[in-house]
């Protein structure tokens, strides 16, 4: 972004015991405690939490934002790139191919630019618009997969494996229950396996509600029908079911009989993790950008600092320190891929 420094300047974005905070500008990013203004980089509960007394975030994202925040919450939106004054500074919000919705956060400030990126990917996903690379001086990163072990197989190939799977127990009479987050995971896995079959699949109900959120934005899925209305007695030999992984182990498991259990997660790249949380099969799947994508989008930013958050933090300082970048980690509480 050219040699300007703007190092003898307090730095534009600082962690406070609320969250982020932008001081030119007097707003939170993704505070981690309720706050007069918030900008919200997307809806998953480590990013947005309620209570706060106004909200901004990216358009598409809004009927999220309203199913996490509340139907009392006061929600202001921007279309990606729209660009806002608040306070001294312009903002504005652009893709970061997490999940709907989600965006980075560009602030500009007399000439110094800041991008928050939130959580990010950079391979195709069909269910939200693609990352948007975005020049400036300083860029947060997340780091929740920020070793090199961590590498994304193509997607497409993912689904034709769980697709595979699906098949190998139907004709064995089991049901197969997919374990995956219920906000951007089951969502992304639906649309996938929607361009390889038209079965309806079953879900729990805490995905119901965001998968009818992500049609609502026109976002194609397979058809899905919601366990709880299945007429008692039901046999779900040969179904699909997505549920969130905190139903594993649970009552609710009683009524597939004869099942197959499988977890789609970037976990499932390190041998161990499967067996060790007690599941049949595990599918490489993540919503984040893996190492090499990390390495990527910060010399794609041309950023001349780069603070590190969510995860493996100090593996991926260390590593950009090395090959020549101001890179440090930003302490806070976001949790990259939890079980949401």
């Amino acid at each position: 972004m050219g040699s300007a420094s703007f190092q003898d300047r307090p730095p534009l974005v600082s962690v406070t015991p609320q969250g982020l905070y932008c001081r030119a500008g007097n707003f939170y990013i993704d505070p981690w405690r309720p706050v007069e203004r918030a900008l919200v980089t997307h809806a998953h509960g480590d990013h947005a939490r309620s209570g706060s007394q106004r909200y901004l975030g990216a358009r598409v994202g809004l009927g999220l934002l309203q199913r996490r925040l509340g139907a009392d919450a006061v929600i202001d939106t921007l279309e990606y790139g729209e660009k806002l004054t608040v306070g001294d500074t312009t903002v504005s919000f652009h893709p970061a191919g997490h999940v709907l919705g989600s965006a980075q956060i560009r602030i500009e400030h007399q000439g110094e630019v800041w991008v928050v990126s939130g959580d990010y990917k950079r391979t195709p996903d069909p269910t939200c618009a693609p990352f948007e690379v975005v020049r400036c001086h300083t860029f947060i990163t997340e780091a929740t997969f920020g070793l090199p072990i961590y590498r994304w197989d193509d997607p497409r190939l993912v689904a034709q494996d769980i697709l595979r799977w699906w098949d190998m127990n139907r004709e064995a009479g089991r049901s197969a229950v997919l374990f995956c987050y219920a906000l951007g995971k089951a969502q992304r896995l639906l649309a996938e396996l929607g361009k390889l079959t038209d079965r309806p699949a079953f879900v729990h109900g805490a995905v119901n509600g965001l998968v009818t959120a992500y049609r609502e934005a026109g976002v194609e899925m397979l058809p899905t029908q919601l366990v709880s209305e299945t007429e008692k007695g039901t046999s779900f030999a040969g179904a699909l079911v997505l549920a969130p992984p905190s139903a594993g182990g649970s009552t609710w498991m009683r009524r597939f009989g004869e099942a197959e259990t499988a977890f789609a997660s970037g976990w499932m790249r390190v041998r161990g993790n499967r067996r060790r949380r007690g599941f049949d099969r595990g599918f490489v799947l993540s919503d984040h950008a893996d190492w090499p994508d990390l390495l990527r989008t910060v010399a794609d930013t041309q950023a001349e600092k780069v603070l590190v958050t969510h995860g493996q933090t100090d593996s991926l300082s260390h590593y950009l320190r090395e090959r020549g970048v101001d890179a440090s980690p930003l302490a806070t509480p976001f949790e990259g891929e939890a079980e949401d």
